[in-house]
């Protein structure tokens, strides 16, 4: 059994290994839509905490709510699949950016893919949003798509 249901495997692509677990799934056995979204999130949330080499804040004035979140299916996962996921920033903009996510059976095969854009905002206003910090914009280079090629 697994100690962890996820765990990150690698920098450069930034890689999030998961284990697809029982609760995760319908009586049936298959991994609940609703689930998936949980993955990229977790996988989001630990690629955010990595690149900016603290806890979840970025800098006691900014925060990082999501914005945007696509996914699109493409193979259903069962309990113990061990699937990777893969994030890299497709695009920075003035306030946000994109993290594009890819999961992938051990088989190699596409189980999801989908896109987590947050936003900077100002702490404690009320949603007013604010320039992408220069040190964090400058890792977020770091694991851009041309970085990575």
């Amino acid at each position: 059994m697994n100690e962890s249901a996820e765990i990150v495997v690698g920098d450069r692509p930034f890689t999030v290994r998961r284990t697809a677990r029982w609760a995760d799934c319908d009586p049936g056995g298959v991994v609940y839509a609703g689930c998936y979204t949980e993955y990229l999130l977790g996988a989001a949330m630990h690629f955010l905490r990595a690149v900016r080499g603290v806890p979840i804040e970025v800098s006691p004035e900014i925060d990082l709510p999501c914005r945007h979140m696509a996914l699109t299916f493409h193979a259903p996962m069962v309990p113990d699949d061990v699937v990777d996921i893969q994030l890299r920033v497709a695009e920075l903009r003035e306030h946000t950016f994109d993290i594009v996510v890819e999961e992938r059976l051990a088989s190699g095969r596409l189980a999801f893919d989908g896109v987590f854009a947050p936003i900077c905002i100002l702490k404690g206003s009320s949603f007013e949003k604010a320039a992408i910090p220069a040190a964090l914009r400058q890792a977020l280079q770091r694991h851009s798509s041309e970085s990575l090629r």
